[in-house]
């Protein structure tokens, strides 16, 4: 499904290179290398797997799904293209190690010069920013788009938190809105097990930014004034099992798209949903985030409505395992692709998938 009727780019006050031409042999699949972040064990020092969106690519490759001649590029974001959003008085800020130190929640970071910091932690993150910038554009053209990193959501305009730098969410928003013919209504579908505080915060008066949020209620950050952007709040109690989650995914994402009809779909797929993550709290199994995966994007692709994901957050060893049998599932269910028809497939879990996710029991339809 071709949008590239309603995706052209209009003037802006600087020239970004982020809206960049692809072409056509890639997937709208954006990665870069840069987005692992390794140093001297450091990333190790927060329960956040830092190397995660690599190991979703080798995944990715394992089942010849993508090469690295089908991925597309991520480029890092600028500081001009930050401005578009973020502060001068915030990016600032991220001068000083301890600042950085704060966000990403790895106290060490404290002592290392931040050039460092910069290069180390921050560059990563900034590609990471660019990817979903990018991922965007790709999805107005093609249809749908995946970031596979991406998705910090506790990232306002003049405030970072909760490993989020960089406002990727607000940012892509902006970017489209000012930039793409077409584009001026965005909905977003946040599933992460955190509340998305910092897009609730940047888009809390923009009527034109529909907000859709599922959390646990009980945790981190627990931002009531942020709440006030929500349009549609799913609070969740702690252990929330697949049977209880699935059926409030479905019956929110598409309550979301039937109240609204967006040009884009921004939906921000966490992990930290999955039973036995330390920060989220739920008890979502492999199958289920597969099984979520596949409502959102159903959701979107049988109203013929362009949908970006970002992969947010997770904290186990097997999340990056999870998150490629996810895009591979929605490979087979025909949601993804080189062809991809407006009508869904079917609703089902493939039996096709990694040990990992079909030695689990199966779900029902929900």
């Amino acid at each position: 499904m071709s949008r590239t009727d309603v995706s052209e780019v209009k003037s802006s006050s600087h020239q970004t290179e982020l809206y960049v031409g692809v072409p056509s042999t890639c997937l709208p699949i954006v990665y870069s290398p840069e987005y692992n972040i390794t140093f001297m064990g450091l990333e190790k020092l927060h329960p956040f797997d830092a190397g995660k969106w690599g190991k979703v690519i080798h995944f990715l490759k394992e089942e010849q799904f993508i090469t690295d001649e089908t991925i597309v590029p991520a480029r890092e974001a600028s500081e001009e293209d930050l401005l578009v959003v973020h502060t001068r008085r915030y990016l600032s800020r991220l001068k000083w190690s301890l600042v950085v130190a704060t966000i990403t929640e790895i106290p060490p970071l404290i002592f290392l010069p931040n050039f460092l910091v910069q290069r180390k932690v921050l560059r990563p993150l900034r590609t990471q920013t660019g990817g979903t910038i990018m991922a965007g554009k790709l999805a107005m053209d093609r249809g749908w788009a995946i970031n596979v990193g991406g998705g910090f959501h506790h990232c306002s305009s003049d405030k970072g938190g909760g490993f989020c730098a960089y406002a990727d969410i607000t940012l892509t928003i902006k970017f489209l809105f000012e930039r793409v013919e077409g584009v001026s209504r965005a909905t977003i579908i946040d599933l992460d097990a955190h509340q998305g505080n910092g897009h609730e915060r940047d888009f809390l008066d923009d009527r034109r930014v529909y907000i859709m949020d599922a959390y646990n209620r009980y945790i981190y950050p627990g931002d009531g004034y942020a709440k006030r952007a929500i349009r549609r709040k799913v609070e969740l109690d702690w252990g929330t099992e697949d049977i209880e989650y699935l059926q409030k995914v479905e019956l929110h994402s598409e309550g979301a798209l039937n109240e609204i009809r967006p040009d884009i779909v921004v939906y921000n797929a966490g992990t930290d949903i999955l039973d036995g993550d330390p920060l989220g709290g739920l008890a979502i199994s492999p199958q289920g985030v597969v099984k979520r995966d596949e409502i959102v994007f159903k959701a979107a692709r049988s109203r013929g409505i362009p949908i970006l994901m970002v992969t947010s957050g997770g904290y186990q060893k097997k999340t990056a395992r999870v998150i490629a049998d996810s895009i591979l599932n929605l490979h087979r269910q025909g949601l993804i692709g080189e062809e991809v028809l407006d009508g869904a497939g079917p609703s089902t879990v493939p039996v096709m998938m990694s040990k990992s996710v079909s030695s689990g029991a199966a779900i029902g339809a929900m």
